[in-house]
């Protein structure tokens, strides 16, 4: 597969089309809008043009009160849904059809509004049981809590510390007022609660003594009537909100009928805010309207039919090589390659007029994935769930990826299980031990084992190492052929290749080919010879030498880096067969000393189900992670030329529904 060849359209419509072509444009969903106002300025009549009003701001505060509602459905009754449903097919006329719009706006407002009451009133609750609490201490005092005293008298509600002696203080008060008297209303294990009486005059010098003592005036204020009069008060308010709050409740969980409906407004915002934006980047007058875009040249006919239709002047043509920075990239795929878009997508799109790495990767990739699993019973699983979620759910996009990309690696994964193996590391051995002691059998057969062969298996990881980066230079030797940089190609990726050819000569002697050793030194030397000089052949002077001995040092670590990484194909192998033959270990322990019984039985397949879960688990993320470190940091690092600008044409947006494809 390819990137897929894009054309810069250029196109002028009459105004009162507009709207009309831009909702047909966004059900084909292959047409990019680009800025046009560098150009606009630019122009000689730039005076007559301006951009187009939006309601853009309106329309994304419609979306945002459309998904609160939902929201707030979803907190006060949950929708049930089946595991791995698939979400509602819809036409994409329906996403584009206003009719019901205002409807769901009033019903998400009424959602939104008996919300906030819901809000409002919870807050309320949680003052009145404040002054509830507060009242209980002082439910012995028979006086108004808002009585202040008398035209002589002075009374004032307060607090001390329970570690004070009571004795003290009033001592300290009758100094400071003989005719001043604390009495004590109530106690608990961190204050006394306590009513003052003294004459008015002697107030201000009764408060400065008390204050020594730590003195809080009670927070009663705004009370009126007897402690018990303000609690019913409180208790009746309590009772009158929570029944204000129920309602509100209940007028919320009513409109859950309508939450498709009000889902279904959301998706239909979401095309709207769309068509805003795109109508956001066009130019016009009174009577027309400019736009400047991208679509990809495969869909030019078609898309020369809907601009007939509106009778557009427009024109099309291949960007050029200075403009392919703002190109946007699309990656062409089938069913098989595409699995791998979630893997670039994860590192960088390739810049447009380079290579799409998919095809090129996606071998590589689902081999070592494989590689690494190594197990029956995980590959069945790995197939198994991407089978039932791609029925069930009918992914598209980046979950059609991921699940396409677990199918081909439990597929690489049963495999290489079979040809080591392994099923669930040694579980068959262990069960027929476990039951037969006696029993001679060894286990399943095999090609080769991580655990026996671990050195077999770490020079074929490495030589698999060796055929993935010389899979990447030749990548890179054929773009510089096709971009006429021949001799760049031969200096910089032929080197090496004559240097590979003249060692690999010179080891047949260790075959007992004596004769190849002579010839294969001096294809080693002439292959030194043209690194050396592929090195300087840009620079002058000493520059020569300092290029050609930085060269050399960076070839031969960087080339003894990159293969060994490869290494980690069996160090994950072995790990993950070693860890679940532990478990299985630990897992037939208890019957090594009573035999096989419902007990030791019923231990085995719980250690072995935990012990499993979290194997698999550990490897089918480890192994997705330095799986990706190869492709992208060794493979890539060969040929990749990153910094694509992702393709985001007009479409309909749907988060809640599908769309249905045109």
């Amino acid at each position: 597969m390819a990137i897929v060849k894009m054309k810069k359209l250029r196109l002028m419509a009459v105004r009162s089309k507009k709207d009309a072509l831009l909702r047909e444009l966004i059900q084909h969903g292959c047409v990019e809008f680009a800025e046009l106002e560098g150009e606009v300025r630019e122009a000689q009549y730039s005076e007559l043009l301006s951009r187009e009003d939006t309601k853009l701001m309106s329309y994304k505060s419609q979306h945002a009160s459309l998904s609160h509602a939902i929201a707030i459905l979803d907190k006060y009754v949950p929708a049930k849904s089946k595991l791995l449903s698939a979400k509602p097919e819809v036409a994409g006329s329906v996403l584009l059809d206003e009719s019901g719009l205002n409807g769901a706006l009033k019903v998400a407002s009424a959602i939104e509004g008996n919300d906030e009451a819901v809000k409002r009133i919870s807050a309320e609750e949680s003052r009145q049981r404040g002054v509830v609490e507060s009242l209980q201490p002082w439910m012995g005092l028979d006086m108004p809590l808002n009585k202040e005293g008398t035209g002589r008298t002075a009374i004032l509600l307060g607090t001390l510390s329970a570690k004070l002696s009571a004795e003290d203080v009033k001592n300290a008060l009758r100094e400071a007022s003989e005719e001043a008297e604390l009495f004590q209303v109530s106690q608990d294990k961190s204050c006394y609660y306590v009513v003052l009486v003294c004459i008015r005059e002697d107030l201000p010098a009764v408060q400065d003594c008390l204050r020594g003592f730590g003195f809080t005036a009670a927070a009663v204020s705004g009370m009126n009537g007897t402690p018990r009069e303000c609690l019913g008060k409180a208790e009746l308010a309590l009772r009158e909100l929570a029944d204000e709050k129920a309602a509100c409740i209940a007028q919320i969980e009513g409109e859950s009928v309508r939450r498709d409906e009000l889902k279904l407004a959301c998706d239909r915002m979401s095309t709207k805010i769309a068509l805003a934006e795109a109508e956001g980047m066009l130019y016009g007058t009174g009577s027309v309207v400019l736009m400047e875009g991208w679509m990809p040249a495969e869909r030019e006919e078609q898309m020369a039919r809907v601009f007939e239709k509106y009778d557009c002047a427009w024109d099309s043509c291949d960007p050029e090589e200075g403009e392919y920075p703002n190109v946007p990239v699309q990656l062409k795929n089938n069913k098989f390659t595409n699995a791998l878009n979630m893997v670039t997508n994860m590192y960088s799109l390739p810049a447009y007029g380079s290579v799409d790495p998919n095809p090129l990767m996606a071998p590589f990739f689902i081999l070592f994935y494989g590689l690494m699993m190594a197990d029956i019973g995980y590959g069945l699983i790995m197939i198994a769930a991407a089978l039932v979620a791609m029925k069930k759910i009918k992914p598209k996009a980046g979950t059609l990826a991921f699940c396409q990309l677990l199918l081909y690696g439990g597929i690489s994964t049963l495999v290489f299980g079979a040809l080591t193996g392994g099923l669930f590391g040694d579980a068959p051995y262990r069960l027929v031990h476990m039951f037969n002691p006696e029993s001679t059998w060894e286990g399943l057969p095999y090609l080769f084992s991580p655990v026996r062969d671990s050195n077999m298996v770490l020079y074929g990881a490495m030589v698999l190492g060796f055929i993935h980066l010389n899979a990447g230079m030749i990548v890179s030797f054929v773009q510089k052929k096709k971009r006429g940089n021949l001799m760049d190609g031969i200096f910089e990726e032929g080197p090496m290749w004559v240097i590979f050819l003249g060692g690999g000569m010179a080891v047949l002697k260790l075959l007992g080919l004596d004769f190849m050793l002579m010839p294969g030194l001096v294809v080693l030397g002439i292959g030194v010879v043209m690194l050396l000089y592929g090195a300087g052949r840009h620079s002058k002077g000493f520059g020569k030498v300092t290029a050609a001995f930085g060269l050399i040092y960076n070839t031969l670590t960087g080339w003894f880096g990159d293969i060994l990484s490869y290494s980690r194909i069996m160090a994950l192998m072995l790990a993950g067969g070693v860890v679940g033959q532990v478990f299985n270990t630990i897992a037939a322990m208890p019957a090594e000393g009573s035999g096989a019984n419902f007990v030791t039985v019923t231990v085995f397949f719980l250690i072995f189900i935990v012990g499993h879960v979290l194997n698999f688990g550990l490897n089918l993320l480890g192994c997705f992670v330095h799986d990706l470190r190869l492709q992208c940091l060794e493979f890539f690092g060969k040929f990749y030329e990153d910094g694509g600008k992702p393709f985001q044409p007009l479409k309909v947006r749907s988060k809640y529904v599908s769309a249905k494809e045109n």
